[in-house]
């Protein structure tokens, strides 16, 4: 500093439940020296600070980063320190990286060739979300003409009044074709399917209950 330089009193405030002070600082004064100080009185981190002076966000340098940026201060000047968060790990940032990655729905690459173009019309020229995507890419050829042919079907029934039963129909046929085939002596977990109403060992019943009475186990 050079001796003819005056000190001014500057008022320091920063973000956060923290009251403001006052420091005596040179009047002319480079960015990083007045990070020092401001760092040095209240032990901040200098490398994560912020200064906002009327307004403006003062930085270190100028924009070829070769200069050192002066600032001129006033007795009374108002100073904002706002002390930046630290960045997160590396790993966790590939880690947010690749979720993000699992998250996007990319066709795959035994897909036909219309397929593919169907997933640049959408995705590209379209911009459907990923979601969407994947809703449609994972239903069957036999499911989506089902579900043409179900609204094509639903105004007939609608006209025929027979709507609500046509709704309840479809939730029966969707019920039936998804029950799936049960392999050749696996049990159920309802005995009443089961032959001779066979029950899966250690189910809890009222019969069950009676016999470890009588048998003194409660």
């Amino acid at each position: 500093m050079a001796g003819d330089e005056t000190d001014v009193e500057i008022t320091v405030k920063t973000v956060g439940p923290v009251r403001p002070f006052r420091i005596r600082v040179p009047a002319e004064i480079k960015v990083g020296d007045l990070k020092r100080f401001v760092a040095a009185d209240r032990c901040l981190p200098v490398e994560r600070l912020k200064l906002i002076l009327h307004g403006k966000t003062l930085q270190e340098r100028n924009n070829g980063g070769s200069e050192d940026v002066r600032v001129r201060l006033q007795n009374g000047d108002s100073l904002m320190v706002a002390v930046m968060p630290r960045p997160p790990a590396k790993h966790l940032c590939d880690d947010y990286d690749d979720d993000d990655d699992d998250l996007k729905f990319h066709i795959p690459q035994t897909a036909t060739w219309w397929k593919r173009k169907l997933f640049y019309l959408l995705h590209e020229r379209l911009r459907l979300p990923d979601m969407v995507l994947v809703a449609i890419f994972s239903i069957s050829l036999k499911a989506w003409a089902g579900i043409v042919l179900w609204f094509l079907l639903a105004p007939v029934a609608h006209r025929w009044g027979v709507g609500p039963l046509y709704i309840l129909g479809t939730g029966f046929l969707v019920i039936l074709l998804n029950l799936g085939k049960k392999p050749h002596g696996e049990l159920s977990a309802y005995s009443i399917f089961n032959e001779d109403f066979r029950e899966l060992p250690g189910t809890l019943n009222a019969d069950r209950l009676d016999r470890d009475i009588r048998a003194g186990q409660f």
